[in-house]
């Protein structure tokens, strides 16, 4: 089946909500940083925060739909012209959302700063692809879009991913791996992975192709 991308709006947020936190229901890093009690609300509201109050304000959000389905949603965030009020804003409330894993996430992320990258970039904050419909190349498809425009624009893209099988996925799509960093206090290990402009691969041509795994990190 086909997908078409398109732009969210403020709108479409709390159904872009609902997808991610089906997506990343069983993800290793937020089944690490948010707390287990109400962990799918909580999930689903950590989603609509950061969407609506960082990417679809910031960046870009592009929906994947089959039919009249959302299947999928790729979250795209600069590392520049995100007000520092907005992540003052935003960093508290996803705490609280944290619940009594506030402090490891704090820790996980205090862990990963230093090593992303200085120079400006594109980061791909989420991909999830609702969980009855991966496997069936709709991540690689919905990527495709921001890949270009990031060609484009010239800029490298950022990502980080707790779940082993996506560094496969990834490299696909011209990713390298930068670095893999084991979390304090028996925390998921998460590979840091950059993609240059230009870069092509097989994948690009083929971006609906059966049986890739489509789901992320975010």
């Amino acid at each position: 089946m086909n997908l078409h991308v398109r732009a969210a709006a403020l709108d479409d947020v709390p159904a872009a909500a609902e997808a991610l936190a089906d997506a990343f229901a069983e993800y290793p890093w937020t089944r690490w940083t948010v707390d287990a009690d109400g962990h799918g609300d909580r999930l689903r509201a950590l989603h609509h925060l950061y969407l609506s109050a960082v990417a679809v304000p910031f960046g870009r959000v592009d929906l994947g739909e089959a039919g009249q389905e959302l299947v999928g949603i790729a979250v795209w965030v600069p590392s520049t012209g995100v007000p520092d009020e907005v992540w003052a804003h935003v960093g508290p409330a996803a705490a609280e959302l944290a619940g009594h894993r506030a402090a490891a996430a704090a820790e996980a992320e205090e862990r990963l700063t230093d090593r992303r990258p200085r120079k400006p970039h594109l980061t791909l904050a989420s991909l999830g692809v609702v969980q009855h419909r991966q496997g069936r190349g709709f991540g690689a498809a919905l990527l495709a879009p921001g890949l270009d425009r990031a060609d484009q624009d010239e800029l490298p893209v950022w990502l980080e991913t707790s779940a082993e099988p996506n560094v496969r996925f990834y490299r696909r799509l011209g990713f390298a791996v930068t670095d893999v960093v084991d979390l304090p206090r028996g925390g998921p290990r998460t590979w840091l992975m950059l993609r240059e402009p230009g870069t092509t691969t097989a994948d690009r041509t083929a971006t609906a192709a059966v049986g890739r795994r489509a789901e992320s990190a975010p």
